[in-house]
């Protein structure tokens, strides 16, 4: 129980060194006291009442220390569900556009598909061929995003006093996670071209 309030910033600096000053009881302003945690709610109104008889004419005003530094952090938790919500959205709309691009080059190769299909290829060929040019860009996208993210993370982990360090792994799983989400978006159209009958596609020729 305290009426320290830290500021919402505290995190972000380092630890000083402290001192504490006596006072006399009249210049005290400030009261920091332990509680149990059970039962706070009488226990903060036989405060209330004893430091009404004590201190009449200065209003009762307390905050809990916990609740303090949790407040220290919601611009960062706000940041964070606005941030989620953000890289939903744009990884439903690049599904999406990945979607129209795999309909749109699949439909260009349509009379080839039908081709190595007659010549014998399989299903996974077809796949793995119609996959291999989006695969590409992937990894150019890696290799563009990757170093960005890097550092853009520890440009805002900089500004915190102490901080986490930031692994190769999380981007390598993040990168995982993405190649899955492709795939399986890509494979949508380009199973259905590789299972589809050669003769359709080949008709006018």
């Amino acid at each position: 129980y305290t009426n320290y309030v830290p500021t919402w910033e505290g995190y972000k600096v380092d630890l000083e060194p402290l001192s504490l000053r006596y006072a006399q009881h009249s210049e005290t302003s400030r009261l920091s006291l332990r509680l149990s945690g059970q039962d706070l709610s009488t226990t903060v109104a036989e405060l209330s009442d004893l430091w009404n008889q004590l201190a009449p004419h200065r209003p009762f005003l307390y905050t809990f220390l916990d609740d303090a530094f949790n407040d220290q952090y919601q611009a960062d938790d706000r940041f964070g569900n606005i941030f989620g919500i953000f890289t939903g959205l744009a990884i439903f709309i690049a599904c999406i556009g990945l979607l129209g691009l795999t309909i749109y080059h699949t439909a260009q190769r349509t009379k080839e598909i039908g081709m190595r299909k007659v010549m014998g290829a399989s299903a996974n060929q077809i796949v793995q061929l119609l996959s291999l040019d989006f695969i590409k860009l992937y990894g150019i996208a890696l290799l563009i995003g990757m170093p960005l993210a890097w550092y853009l993370m520890n440009k805002w982990l900089s500004d915190f006093a102490y901080r986490v360090t930031l692994s190769w792994s999380v981007f390598v799983l993040a990168a995982v996670i993405t190649l899955i989400i492709a795939l399986v978006t890509m494979s949508i159209k380009t199973a259905q071209a590789a299972l589809s009958n050669p003769t359709n596609s080949l008709r006018d020729e």
